[in-house]
């Protein structure tokens, strides 16, 4: 059994107008695609709005005259305002849910030559999510040239059949994750997979974004590279606007962020925007934000949910429509706790919270983040470095290793690449340049004294590897004054000096020996280690 070609279609009151006989002179959408030599329509379910049931009825008369073989259901559907989006939409979807296909021996063609343009809109959304399972079909006037019904074109909207379309996607979208990763070859799954949900919400959403993470981990640049995405995409058309909240204090922390009028306080001789208004249509990106006042928060809490506020000293209120990117290394939650930081305004920027990860839990992405760095390096003083491979060998074995601390994470990271490529001798990081900055990290992060003092524990063997940089540290000290010592109670009396002015019964030598205990080291222990 043939399957049967089913139109669906909405009367055209101005298209489709007519009911002289001079109407055949005129091109009509609803009865030329009826009449197509190459397309046999044995059904046509015709929507028509209220009101226009004398003109349905022509059309009807005029199809069966051109088209006998095709049936014409009406269908009454209602709509106040043909482009009110959500009225029209509604009505059409009520129609496509209350329809019965019958795709086993029907085919359905959606025409989207008739009806304004919201509706033709409404139509190609309701058939590209398939709640008419079918494909679009759209129908043009024969030229001057020659009569007859014109010409028709079927659009199918499986885009899998068209793999250069698909690819394209995909490349854009590869595209804007390099972006947001300022073109580094990142390496970590966990990393990318958190850029992907980046930018979903970034493209989709203008609701506040929370960035966390510890200092250094490069919040600032993936703020500034959303608003460079958003802005590409035309998502945004004002400024970004950035501040760090901890150099807002005091009185001026209010008119910075939301200006004030002329004359608000002493000294305000001319009115100021604020930082709040200059984002309008843009991004601010507040750092550190959990250093802002409890007034601050409340003003800005209200506009970010009514985008409007007013001016310090102003009885008039202003607008300004921007999204917040919000950056922190605190706990708010915590400061929520200690009474620092508003519940509501947590709760109402928490909605995409992204929590960066350090260098040091990226080990695997700092190879890339080198060469990140000497291009940057690069661009910026007009003279490329390079290391040796002996030297990048021994720096990435020390940066990816346990004893790297990178406390201040990518700020340490560009430190040090900046530093050994201003002095590689003709442009080429050696051994002895790479081996004097890994000196000077190891300084910086407090690790040459307990480096120094490591001896002091050799004798504890695997013992010591299990204990904490603090407790080393700590350790090393106390073994140091007992070896300068002839005796535990010298040694006890030394370390405990001030504390032992509090105790009426002060028992040193007891104290010091329950803390070398501790550790399972005996006084006789360290004597020996000094005499040898």
């Amino acid at each position: 059994m043939a399957r049967r070609q089913v139109i669906i279609g909405i009367l055209g009151p101005v298209l489709d107008r007519g009911s002289g006989a001079d109407r055949w002179e005129r091109w009509r959408p609803t009865v030329a695609i009826c009449s197509q030599e190459n397309l046999v329509v044995h059904r046509l379910e015709l929507l028509c709005q209220k009101g226009y049931e004398k003109l349905a009825q022509t059309l009807v008369k005029d199809i069966g005259s051109v088209s006998p073989e095709t049936e014409v259901r009406l269908h009454e559907v209602e709509w106040k305002d043909p482009w009110d989006f959500e009225e029209v939409y509604g009505a059409l979807h009520d129609f496509a849910r209350a329809y019965s296909f019958r795709q086993a021996n029907e085919d359905y063609l959606v025409h989207i030559t008739t009806g304004t343009h919201v509706a033709q809109i409404c139509l190609f959304l309701l058939t590209e999510a398939r709640y008419i399972p079918g494909r679009l079909v759209q129908c043009s006037p024969p030229s001057r040239a020659r009569d007859g019904s014109g010409e028709f074109r079927i659009i199918d909207l499986d885009l899998s059949r068209y793999d250069r379309i698909a690819s394209r996607f995909k490349q854009e979208q590869a595209d804007d994750l390099s972006h947001l990763k300022s073109g580094i070859q990142t390496r970590s799954q966990a990393f990318n997979k958190l850029i992907e949900q980046i930018e979903k919400v970034a493209m989709n959403s203008r609701s506040p974004i929370l960035l966390t993470g510890p200092t250094g981990a490069g919040k600032s640049r993936l703020a500034r590279k959303i608003y460079e995405l958003k802005q590409k995409r035309n998502q945004v058309t004002g400024a970004f606007i950035e501040v760090n909240c901890a150099t807002l204090r005091g009185d001026s922390a209010m008119s910075n962020l939301f200006g004030h009028v002329k004359g608000a306080f002493t000294g305000a001789v001319q009115p100021r925007k604020g930082l709040l208004r200059s984002a309008d249509q843009g991004i601010l990106f507040l750092d550190e934000i959990g250093e802002l006042g409890l007034d601050e928060q409340a003003m800005l809490l209200r506009a970010i949910e009514e985008k409007r506020f007013s001016p310090l000293g102003s009885d008039s209120e202003v607008a300004s429509d921007f999204q917040l990117i919000a950056g922190t290394n605190r706990s708010l939650a915590q400061d929520v706790r200690a009474g620092r930081f508003r519940e509501d305004l947590l709760a109402r920027i928490n909605l995409w919270t992204f929590d960066l990860p350090g260098l040091r839990n990226r080990s695997e992405d700092i190879a890339p983040n080198v060469e990140f760095e000497l291009a940057s390096y690069a661009q910026r003083n007009s003279r490329m470095v390079r290391f040796s491979r002996e030297a990048l060998n021994e720096f990435l074995e020390f940066a990816t290793g346990k004893e790297a601390l990178w406390s201040g994470n990518f700020r340490d990271l560009n430190a040090a690449i900046t530093r050994m490529a201003t002095l590689a001798p003709g442009g080429r990081m050696d051994l002895e340049t790479v081996r004097g900055e890994i000196s000077r990290l190891r300084r910086d992060w407090g690790q040459e004294d307990s480096a120094a003092n490591a001896d002091e524990l050799d004798f504890m063997g695997e013992r010591a590897e299990r204990l904490d940089l603090f407790e080393k540290i700590q350790l090393s000290g106390v073994l140091q004054v007992c070896a300068d010592c002839v005796s535990i109670a010298e040694a006890g009396r030394k370390l405990f000096a001030a504390s032992r002015k509090e105790s009426k019964h002060p028992n040193d030598s007891d104290r010091l020996r329950k803390y070398l205990n501790r550790y399972g080291i005996e006084w006789e222990q360290i004597r020996r280690g000094s005499r040898t």
